[in-house]
């Protein structure tokens, strides 16, 4: 059956841990939804490992929706699918992120939309929730305001970090997030958040004590060789295994020997 709202409010209620993964095309969602991933982020992070961009920041609305869509049409099984609304489509005012998350799931058929920030964000999370788009929300460290702290440092460490991160995780479970992600905060605090809430957390760089983690798709796949954060586990060193597959692809095209008599009409 797919994974709803519904489905990850349960997985926190019997303990257990929630799946998610960034995925941006058709091929990769299809063979994220075979694998059971619980959830699909359509991370503003394709501004990075798509795009080229250095920061999430210039991703558009428009090309968050079209990326969405594709990932919808792979995961047609077992993943819920959610959109991440990227810089200024929700800063505007709540009307603008109201409107624009309401075209995220008109237009796409996500199954939930994520925004960052705390008590800030909060009306907004609320115009939403009330009028049935589900929201994830997202703490700690918030990439799309990398301009305003002017590092990509670890959140929460200092007490009044740490109080903010919990008085704005119980703001946005008040305002009708369904789940929050933690990203790059200790683990002691995600822990202690985690046991705070109703609603699931989700881990980046938060440690074990969250109900799921995430991790962008190309990081895990080894396909991204220029980021080593100490949270990334590489599953895979895709990266190797693709270039060898191009050069000896160029080899046997230069060579003759691609394509065979077998492999021709």
């Amino acid at each position: 059956m797919r994974v709803t709202t519904r489905t990850i409010a349960d997985k926190k209620q019997q303990h257990e841990k929630i799946t998610m993964l960034t995925a941006y095309d058709y091929t990769f969602a299809r063979l994220l939804d075979e694998a059971e991933i619980d959830m699909l982020l359509v991370g503003d992070s394709l501004s990075n490992v798509i795009q080229g961009n250095d920061t999430t920041l210039p991703v558009t609305l428009d090309e968050m929706i079209y990326h969405t869509k594709a990932v919808v049409k792979g995961a047609r099984n077992y993943s819920m699918v959610v959109c991440d609304l990227p810089f200024m489509s929700y800063q505007t005012s709540e009307k603008d992120g109201f409107r624009n998350a309401g075209r995220v799931m008109k237009e796409t058929g996500a199954g939930a939309v994520k925004l960052e920030g705390g008590e800030r964000v909060c009306g907004t999370v609320k115009l939403m929730t009330d009028n049935g788009i589900p929201v994830c929300g997202h703490l700690g460290l918030t990439p799309q305001s990398i301009n305003q702290f002017g590092t990509y440092r670890t959140r929460g460490t200092t007490p009044d970090e740490a109080d903010r991160i919990k008085q704005d995780a119980l703001a946005l479970q008040d305002a009708g997030v369904f789940a929050i992600v933690l990203e790059k905060i200790p683990a002691a605090l995600a822990a202690e958040v985690t046991k705070m809430l109703k609603v699931a957390t989700i881990g980046i760089g938060a440690g074990n004590g969250c109900d799921g983690q995430v991790l962008v798709l190309h990081d895990m796949l080894g396909l991204n060789e220029e980021f080593h954060p100490r949270f990334v586990r590489k599953y895979l060193r895709l990266a190797e295994e693709v270039r060898g597959a191009f050069k000896k692809y160029g080899e046997d095209v230069r060579s003759g020997g691609f394509p065979s008599k077998e492999e021709s009409y």
